[in-house]
C-alpha cells in the first residue's frame, strides 16, 4: 500500500486511511469509514487510523476490524447507592460540558434489579482510545468498580436496568464528514482533506 505524501501529517492523526485494493486514500473520518463499509461496493476494503504522525511525514498506522464501526463501547462506573452514582453522572456532564469529548456518547445513571447503580458511558466503539484518553486528560476520577469494553455493553441492554437520567454528550465537531454521492466520488481522491 503507497500512501501519498502529506502536507501537515500530524493534523491526520485520528483520521482513517482505507485500503481499495487497487489503491488507497488518507483522511477519512470515522463517520465516513462507516459509512463506506455499509455499502455493498465497499464492505472488504481494510481500514487504518492514523495513530501517530511525525514532522518530516512518517505516519504510523493501526489495523481496525470493520466490524468496530457497527458496535458501541463503553466505561462504566458502578456505585454503592444512587447518591454516589448521580455524583457520577454529574460530574461526567460537567467534564463534558467543560472539555467536549472525542464523539457524541450516551451517559446514563442506572439502577439494576439487584439495586446496584451504574453511571454508564456509551459511544461508538471506534473512539475506545479516545474515549479512554479523554477521561485520563481531564481527571475523571470515581469511587467504584469500573469496567468498560465493548462486551459490557451487551451485557448493560440485555440486563435492561431502569435509567433514571440520561444525556447526550456531544462533541465539537471540527472536521464536517461527506456522505452520500459525495462520499463515494471522494473514494477516488488520494487525500480527503
Amino acid at each position: 500500500m503507497k500512501l501519498p505524501e502529506l502536507e501537515n501529517p500530524k493534523e491526520y492523526i485520528g483520521l482513517y486511511v482505507v485500503d481499495f485494493g487497487d489503491r488507497c486514500s488518507t483522511g477519512f473520518t470515522a463517520g465516513e469509514v462507516a459509512e463506506l463499509l455499509e455499502s455493498e461496493r465497499f464492505k472488504d476494503v481494510k481500514v487504518y487510523k492514523i495513530h501517530n504522525a511525525s514532522g518530516d511525514g512518517k505516519i504510523e498506522l493501526k489495523g481496525v476490524s470493520s466490524d468496530i464501526f457497527q458496535l458501541e463501547a463503553g466505561m462504566f462506573f458502578y456505585s454503592a447507592g444512587l447518591d454516589e452514582a448521580q455524583k457520577d453522572f454529574i460530574k461526567l456532564a460537567k467534564i463534558a460540558e467543560d472539555t467536549p469529548p472525542p464523539a457524541r456518547a450516551k451517559l446514563h445513571v442506572s439502577q439494576y434489579e439487584k439495586g446496584s447503580f451504574v453511571s454508564a458511558l456509551i459511544y461508538p466503539a471506534e473512539y475506545d482510545d479516545e474515549f479512554s484518553r479523554w477521561l485520563l486528560d481531564t481527571g475523571y476520577r470515581t469511587k467504584g468498580e469500573v469496567c468498560g469494553g465493548i462486551d459490557i455493553v451487551s451485557c448493560y441492554y440485555d440486563a435492561k436496568p431502569q435509567i433514571l437520567a440520561r444525556k447526550q454528550l456531544l462533541p465539537i465537531t471540527a472536521i464536517e464528514s461527506k456522505r452520500g454521492t459525495q462520499l463515494i466520488e471522494a473514494t477516488k481522491l488520494a487525500v480527503q482533506r
